[in-house]
């Protein structure tokens, strides 16, 4: 891929897709809050990003045509994502916004372990220290204000949420969905998983939005900002400066949707929770950003030869 344009553009694409995807509390919240099921709120976001996805693979010349091998791991995937995005936006009632979006980030631990359990990578040291670290946010995490443990409800769901997430990161790089191009591979995994919430979808819902208008901009800005426009900007990033720069900044997404949480929806931040969050994020970026974490390790340990093992 093409990285020489503009570093700096694309590490402000980068930014601005992880917070656009983190946009998701601002959008969800209001809908969930008015009385809108989950099934219905995610119906909305699927069936309004639906169009803007065929409008920006038209504009982009990408057709819609695929292979008759890659329709059922197309409907899997979409399952699988609809599954991730249901189960989170689930346990924002039981354990709150901002502790459910930061537990979400542990999905590339996940993904790790899926890896080295059932394809045998090896796990390296820097892999092993950030599960460490992360399983020690989350458990600071399980306890709330005053000491109050955490929804175990809302715990499962985000975890599931995450797992799902992770296998679907995990199966998207198989033989034949690895050749679609990113854009149809969107479009029709959100095309099979709206079917998961069409079939729950209350039709009271077109009430409560006429009755509050201003709830039908959250709809279209939810499909819009954490949807569509997360997509486009992540395309833009990685075709300037890589996969791995993207993924590190993805780490603006749980604090994204912390700061919304707390400033907008009272959301109470302890010093407790923080540590945790920043434990989890730091955990994350090292799985992410392992690789290159090794060699600044290793280039420093050069400086110091009598650390060296001796035999």
């Amino acid at each position: 891929m093409e990285k020489s344009r503009s570093p700096l553009t694309g590490y402000l694409l980068g930014a601005l897709a992880a917070a656009s995807y983190g946009t998701n509390p601002l959008f969800a919240l209001p809908l969930l809050n008015a009385g809108i099921d989950a099934f219905s709120v995610l119906f909305l976001r699927y069936v309004f990003a639906l169009p803007m996805l065929a409008l920006i693979m038209k504009a982009r010349g990408r057709g819609f045509g695929l292979r008759r091998t890659q329709l059922l791991p197309l409907v899997a995937l979409g399952l699988l994502m609809a599954a991730s995005s249901l189960t989170l936006y689930v346990s924002y009632a039981y354990i709150g916004a901002a502790i459910a979006s930061t537990l979400l980030f542990i999905y590339p631990i996940l993904v790790t372990i899926i890896m080295a359990v059932f394809f045998h990578e090896r796990a390296s040291m820097v892999t092993i220290f950030s599960i460490l670290l992360a399983t020690t946010g989350i458990a600071l995490l399980y306890r709330g204000e005053g000491g109050v443990v955490l929804s175990p409800t809302g715990l499962l769901l985000v975890f599931l949420s995450a797992l799902s997430y992770a296998i679907y990161l995990v199966w998207v790089n198989g033989r034949s969905i690895r050749e679609i191009p990113t854009l149809k591979l969107t479009f029709y995994v959100i095309f099979f998983g709206l079917f998961l919430f069409a079939f729950r979808f209350d039709v009271h819902t077109f009430a409560i939005l006429n009755a509050q208008p201003l709830l039908w901009l959250s709809a279209l800005s939810m499909a819009l900002f954490p949807t569509a426009l997360s997509l486009l900007c992540t395309s833009a990033a990685i075709q300037r400066i890589g996969s791995t720069p993207v993924a590190i900044m993805g780490a603006l997404e749980p604090v994204t949707a912390v700061a919304i949480a707390v400033l907008l929806f009272s959301e109470v931040l302890t010093p407790r929770l923080a540590i945790g969050m920043l434990l989890v994020i730091v955990a994350v970026t090292l799985i992410i950003g392992g690789p290159t974490v090794s060699r600044y390790v290793l280039r420093v340990r050069k400086m110091f030869p009598r650390l060296r093992h001796r035999k």
